[in-house]
């Protein structure tokens, strides 16, 4: 991982979001995202195959769900700066209210469909 392709990937806004909310959630699949983040699918899979590009996540396939995660190979400043990204967000729009949106997300993939 080069430092520079790490914040060119990260400089742009729903790259970040979504960065931030992975970290925070470990795993989400592109639906989460997309209901999250307020954006349509075909943005938000553009912006994942960018980060999956640039080495900063990986996805695995269950059924018809797409889940990403951070790569837990990236050096340790890469996870440092990921992890300084999301402490500075903390309390911050948009980042509240994209993990609030999420919390809220009826129907979530895995979640218990009878409580």
């Amino acid at each position: 991982m080069k430092t520079d392709t790490l914040f060119k990937t990260l400089a742009d806004p729903t790259r970040l979001r979504s960065i931030v909310l992975l970290e925070q959630e470990g795993e989400l699949c592109v639906c989460e995202l997309t209901h999250a983040l307020g954006v349509a699918q075909p943005k938000i899979s553009r912006h994942l195959g960018v980060l999956r590009a640039a080495g900063l996540v990986l996805d695995r396939r269950r059924g018809q769900w797409i889940y990403y995660r951070i790569d837990p190979a990236l050096p340790g400043w890469a996870h440092a700066v990921i992890r300084g990204a999301v402490d500075g967000a903390a309390g911050a729009a948009p980042f509240v209210t994209d993990r609030a949106a999420l919390k809220e997300m009826p129907n979530r993939p895995g979640a218990p469909c009878c409580a």
